[in-house]
């Protein structure tokens, strides 16, 4: 499932040619970018020893100035492309978008003051508000152009159906009954968006027989991960009141019972978080039916209309996610500040907050993130910890869980003392999964590219000119899957 379009940015239009757009969205010569914003930090960085900047300082602040903004619009980018095929067609996207973050960003909030590195780099903090609405509108144009599959793919979402009847006139403690009539009307109704329909019990049945079957042979941590298991991403629960009245015709003698619907309440909710995405009451008046089966069928259906495949587009193109992120064996507060900067840099990573430090505990990040709600564990573990990894050392940041807006990580390494001096003289991990574009043009001289080279040395050679060693078969065919 692709994510719904949202309306068209008349700026981020000039991302494509004007005549290929429809008229009621060409921009106007003069007319000002509107639409939903996002605030995104991003770390700006460039080679103070490239020529250039040997004669002219201004220009290598501008230049890093230039970057931090450009990283801030490739966040938004990245809100509707994933950080892969971003890379692989970064030059295309940048032509595109990314040259354009004067139309893009609303405005600068806060900027730091540069400074050179340990590792050999200027560095630029920034935060600004950037137009989203729009850049996956753009970005479908362009892959309409190009023949490039550039929009993330979500996902079928899967949706479980509870759909009550009731008697009006009963006492309150008589329980309702499911109308297997009802949900399978809107069942249908769901599938026909493509969307997956799950069953609540049947996923309950198995997640028991798992869990009884894992503590049997003691696999503890396999209990932990199916007691925590979600069967459906959304649950839809409605309740319809019916009331009968009968009536004696007199010419015939016969007794004639209408259904009357006396009321009916309708809700969504999102499992992911718990938020309700949808809720409704209606007292319907004028609708009868001869039927109680004809009356919960209609009733389905009528229920079924509340609900499109919009609605959950919108709140499944929401462009971003919240998550607590627990660290377990930050040495001390400053490798937690270093720590905010690097993740801070990271594609996926909108904005990061240090909330809590620990140094026997868990210290308490809180991350603004773009992944998607499919294989969140697995975005997390490729666009997060396998970048810190790449330059910190395989395996000195794992991933124990992330479930919900819960993720836990643990540090650990064979000396915690030289934490704070390798997160200062190492590039950024940001810089691990850079395109060789962007690494070209802010490592210009070779001290600046054998530095890339120790966290990315596929990428560093890349943007030298150099081949690369081939990854195996098995890692190549996984990369182009």
């Amino acid at each position: 499932m692709r994510r719904t379009a949202l309306a068209v940015l008349s700026m981020l239009c000039l991302a494509v040619p004007a005549a290929l757009l429809p008229a009621a969205v060409r921009p106007a010569a003069a007319q000002q970018t509107t639409g939903q914003t996002i605030v995104v930090s991003a770390e700006g960085l460039a080679d103070p020893k490239a020529p250039q900047y040997a004669r002219d300082k201004g220009i290598l602040l501008d230049d890093l100035r230039r970057d931090a903004r450009r990283q801030a619009v490739e966040k938004a980018v990245g809100v509707y492309v994933d950080s892969q095929t971003l890379v692989q067609n970064y030059t295309m996207i940048s032509d595109r978008v990314l040259t354009r973050t004067d139309g893009l960003i609303k405005q600068v909030i806060k900027e730091s003051e540069p400074w050179l590195g340990e590792d050999g780099f200027m560095h630029m903090l920034l935060k600004a508000e950037v137009y989203v609405a729009g850049v996956e509108e753009a970005l479908k144009q362009m892959s309409r152009d190009q023949r490039v599959a550039l929009i993330r793919e979500r996902g079928d979402p899967r949706i479980s159906v509870a759909i009550f009847a009731a008697d009006a006139d009963r006492a309150s403690n008589v329980a309702p009954r499911r109308s297997q009539i009802a949900e399978n009307i809107l069942k249908e109704r769901i599938q026909s968006f493509g969307y997956r329909v799950w069953s609540e019990e049947q996923a309950d049945r198995l997640r028991i027989e798992l869990m009884a079957r894992s503590q049997l042979e003691g696999q503890a941590d396999v209990t932990l991960s199916v007691s925590q298991q979600r069967a459906a991403d959304f649950s839809i629960l409605g309740e319809a009141k019916f009331k009968s009245l009968s009536a004696r015709l007199p010419a015939s003698g016969i007794t004639v019972t209408k259904y009357v619907l006396t009321s009916w309440t309708v809700a969504c909710v999102d499992n992911a978080t718990g938020q309700e995405i949808y809720f409704n009451n209606k007292v319907p008046t004028g609708r009868s039916w001869n039927d109680e089966d004809v009356a919960t069928r209609d009733i389905g259906q009528l229920i079924g209309q509340e609900f499109s495949r919009d609605l959950f587009e919108r709140h499944l193109s929401q462009p971003s996610r919240i998550f607590q992120l627990q660290v377990m064996g930050l040495p001390d507060y400053d490798a937690g500040e270093l720590m905010r900067k690097e993740l801070m840099g990271l594609r996926p990573v909108l904005n990061v907050d240090f909330r809590n430090f620990d140094a026997s505990g868990m210290s308490l990040f809180e991350v603004d993130f773009t992944g998607g709600r499919n294989a969140f564990a697995r975005i997390v573990n490729d666009t997060m910890i396998r970048p810190l990894n790449a330059k910190l050392g395989d395996r000195s940041f794992r991933l124990v869980s992330a479930r919900g807006d819960l993720v836990r990580v643990n540090y650990s390494a064979q000396d915690d003392s030289d934490l704070v001096d390798r997160l200062n003289k190492l590039p950024p991990a940001s810089l691990a999964t850079a395109a060789p574009d962007r690494i070209r043009a802010i490592a210009q001289t070779e001290a600046a590219i054998e530095a890339v080279k120790k966290i990315n040395p596929e990428g560093a050679a890349a943007a030298a000119g150099k081949p690369a060693a081939p990854p195996s078969d098995a890692v190549r065919a996984i990369r182009n899957f």
